[in-house]
């Protein structure tokens, strides 16, 4: 039902286009450079007919829409430089493109010099506590997105192990499904396992907005911990981007990005990329021969059974820059993905043939039109994901982890099973903003998504449980109103009401109902120096694996509660520089949480798998800050330092056999929280010599270290933090240099990853990659 609906969606759209596309207006873009062909932002433009002015973005680039055929005069001025004019003649239907380069006003340049903003600084001066990082920054790295947030304050990435492991990210001490992803603001929830931030690689982003805590109305979703936006743009009309990368434990990664669009308008989007790695590096564990019965407390071996590889292809096509829509894309996304399954839960569990397949097949919708009605500006987005996971295991042997087996009876490695499945996986997005006046503007947001698990076993087909379906529906409705006096102060105000429906054939029916709603202040003390504060009262909804299991390494509970928080954040963001020469920055933040119905995640009783459970309660409190630090235009470095402390506030501990409360006050009660990294950081520089060789060339070489301090794997009550019970301190250096040539159009970098090869723990001591080695190669080539 829900598929027909989207087809019919993607109907009426189609005869909306057809409609309206008669109505051909003109555009013109165009670029605003210095002498040196460096892209100056915040520059005016001015449209002198229509008495229409604007700035360019962080690439220096503008977009002037919707105009009739005719000539058109444009102005064009930046601090320290001499203005300029240009006339423009545009006919109807067509898109002009048109390029300044201005000189510099020399006399000016002796006593001024200002800073435009990028897009990321735009996004960090939001009253929100988020950080944005600028992924163009990333492109020559071998970096996936999770990769690049795992250098942000108050983020900790945890992976279960090499390319393309379970992960799970921790923000200002909230984890897994309490945080949320989105990619241009459309919730990742039903993307599939081919689309996971650690198997994406950064040259999909334009930028990296982290929402720590309070998240702002219009991302619209049940997020209670904090949200992550991937922003991919589109900066560039006809382009290609292609980069391939190889290096240790046999690691291939390809992306190619690219784009063409007409004069009219219309366009055709790609985005392709493939990992693969056999992640066969080295661990310390505890081993025994299973034909001898020879152990080792510590013995070092190879992994033999962890190869992974996916392949991505992201296609839209449709038109830009018209009069009834800015933007209207078809697309479909496709994807497939292997994955050998070396151990479980714990590195005490070990496999020899268990793996899983998936594929994403997913057509999409995407809609945007700003003034669609004066002031009124409207995005609508849809999506189903067609595609099927099976879960194989088909082997009825026992392994050791020197890769013998031994016969184990007819139950296969874990659990014999061909499991085959459909999560049915569909999402509607839709967003009105209207501006009431210069300041002041409402937002109606809705997020509508449903899950149908559905699968069959042909390994046991007498198991009717895992033919049942599981559903569950889920919409979060917002209405918010901000009053902004730009770069002075600014306070949103939100509500959001929340509803699930959960079913399995032959159980009950569950229908949740809750509200929420929030304020986010700022205040800018001077042009320089912001102070921010946020409140929120939000709920999370279990999702669909956390009712269900992933048929993996989590169980499912369907006794699981929706989790409520109060979040509180504080934040202050302060740039300065002591001279021409030499620039700072600084941020800090601030948070307080107190959550009822925590939802975490366990072992299971017999620990061989994770369970989300319930907390009656949990308290946070933490700060993170980062110092930044630029020398002219070559050198760069910079610190970020996150401490939280975890409290558990359940006082009575439940009897897992009966269901029940114990009368006795439980030893956990005010005990941190297990398994979760209290304070950690990094430590980044890095220097770039330009004009290397010749004009146009440069040569950057960079290092970041991250700290982890050592933290509790089990609860402190049951032992030392000293002693087996502990995750030992760990510290990973990298470094980096690259090559470009060519004013950035090739490109060559060399990586080493973990240079010290320290052992590095992650998830119940899951041990992760040693010393690695990486070479990247990237071409880009962009045409205006």
């Amino acid at each position: 039902m829900q598929f027909k609906k989207f087809l019919l969606l993607g109907i009426l759209c189609s005869v909306f286009s057809a409609t309206f596309s008669q109505n051909k207006s003109a555009t013109i873009t165009g670029k605003v450079l210095d002498e040196d062909g460096i892209a100056l932002p915040g520059a005016i433009v001015k449209l002198q007919e229509k008495a229409i002015t604007l700035t360019t973005d962080a690439d220096g680039a503008f977009t002037l829409k919707n105009l009739i055929a005719g000539n058109y005069q444009l102005n064009v001025s930046s601090v320290g430089m001499l203005p300029q004019q240009k006339q423009v003649t545009v006919k109807e239907g067509s898109t002009v493109n048109v390029k300044f380069v201005l000189k510099a006003n020399v006399q000016n340049l002796q006593s001024v010099k200002v800073y435009g903003r990028t897009a990321s600084q735009e996004v960090n001066r939001q009253a929100f506590a988020v950080t944005a990082i600028d992924a163009k920054k990333l492109y020559n790295t071998t970096l996936d997105i999770s990769g690049a947030l795992d250098r942000v304050s108050g983020v900790r990435v945890r992976e279960s192990g090499g390319v393309g492991s379970n992960f799970n990210l921790s923000l200002n001490g909230f984890s897994g499904n309490n945080i949320k992803y989105f990619i241009d603001g459309i919730p990742m929830d039903n993307f599939g396992s081919s689309f996971q931030i650690n198997n994406i690689p950064v040259n999909i982003a334009e930028r990296i907005e982290v929402y720590k805590g309070v998240v702002p109305m219009w991302l619209g979703s049940d997020a209670l911990g904090g949200a992550i936006n991937i922003v991919t743009g589109d900066r560039y009309r006809n382009y290609v981007d292609a980069s391939y990368s190889y290096g240790s434990f046999n690691t291939h990664r390809s992306v190619v990005n690219a784009a063409v669009t007409s004069k009219g308008g219309l366009t055709v989007q790609l985005n392709a990329f493939q990992n693969y790695s056999d992640n066969n590096y080295k661990v310390q564990v505890e081993a025994s021969d299973i034909n001898t019965g020879a152990y080792s407390p510590k013995a070092t071996i190879r992994r033999f059974h962890d190869t992974y590889h996916n392949e991505a292809l992201i296609v839209n096509a449709g038109v830009v820059d018209k009069s009834f829509a800015d933007k209207l894309l078809l697309g479909i996304t496709l994807g497939q993905n292997y994955k050998e399954i070396q151990t479980g839960a714990r590195m005490v569990s070990v496999f020899g043939g268990w793996h899983r397949r998936g594929n994403t097949i997913m057509p999409s919708l995407k809609y945007k039109k700003d003034n669609l009605v004066k002031g009124l500006n409207v995005t609508l987005n849809a999506n189903y994901n067609l595609g099927t996971e099976q879960n194989i295991d088909t082997m009825n042997v026992r392994f050791d982890w020197y890769g013998n087996s031994i016969p184990n009876g007819t139950s296969g490695e874990r659990s014999r099973t061909l499991y085959k499945y459909k999560n049915n996986n569909g999402l509607v997005t839709a967003m009105a903003n209207y501006k009431i006046s210069e300041r002041q503007s409402l937002a109606l947001s809705n997020v509508f998504s449903t899950f149908a698990r559905e699968g069959s076993d042909a390994a046991n087909p007498s198991n009717n449980n895992l033919e049942r379906p599981n559903k569950t529906n889920k919409n979060v409705l917002g209405l918010g109103y901000n009053y902004d006096v730009k770069d002075v102060w600014s306070v949103t105000v939100f509500g959001k009401h929340y509803l699930q429906n959960t079913s399995v054939k032959g159980g009950p029916t569950a229908t949740t109902s809750k509200v929420g709603y929030g304020t986010a202040v700022s205040y800018f003390v001077k042009p320089n120096l912001q102070l921010k504060s946020s409140y929120e009262h939000t709920n999370r909804l279990p999702d669909a694996i956390e009712f269900f299991g992933d048929l993996e390494n989590q169980e499912g509970n369907l006794d699981l509660k929706p989790q409520a928080s109060d979040n509180f954040n504080i934040g202050i963001m302060y740039d300065f520089a002591l001279n021409d020469n030499h620039h700072f920055s600084v941020t800090g933040n601030g948070a307080l949480r107190h959550a009822k119905d925590f939802i975490y995640t366990r072992l299971n009783n017999n620990q061989s798998k994770f369970i989300a459970d319930n907390r009656d309660g949990v308290s946070t409190w933490g700060a993170d800050a980062e110092l930044r630090y630029s020398y002219k235009n070559w050198l760069n470095a910079g610190a970020t330092v996150t401490y939280q402390y975890l409290r558990n506030l359940q006082k009575y501990e439940i009897d897992q056999t009966t269901g029940k409360y114990y009368t006795s006050v439980s030893l956990l009660y005010l005990n941190q929280m297990p398994n979760i990294p209290f304070l950690f950081g990094n430590v980044d520089a890095s220097a770039t010599l330009r004009d290397l060789g010749q004009k146009g060339n440069s040569f950057t070489v960079g290092t970041n270290l991250l700290y982890v301090h050592d933290f509790w794997l089990y609860w402190p009550a049951y032992g030392t933090s000293k002693g087996k019970y502990g995750i030992p301190l760990q510290i990973a250096l990298d470094a980096n240099a690259v090559y470009s040539f060519h004013n950035g159009r090739y490109n060559l970098g060399l990586e080493v990853k973990n240079i010290t090869d320290a052992l590095m723990y992650d998830n119940f001591s899951l041990q992760k990659p040693s010393r690695g080695f990486y070479l990247n190669f990237r071409y880009f080539i962009n045409k205006q």
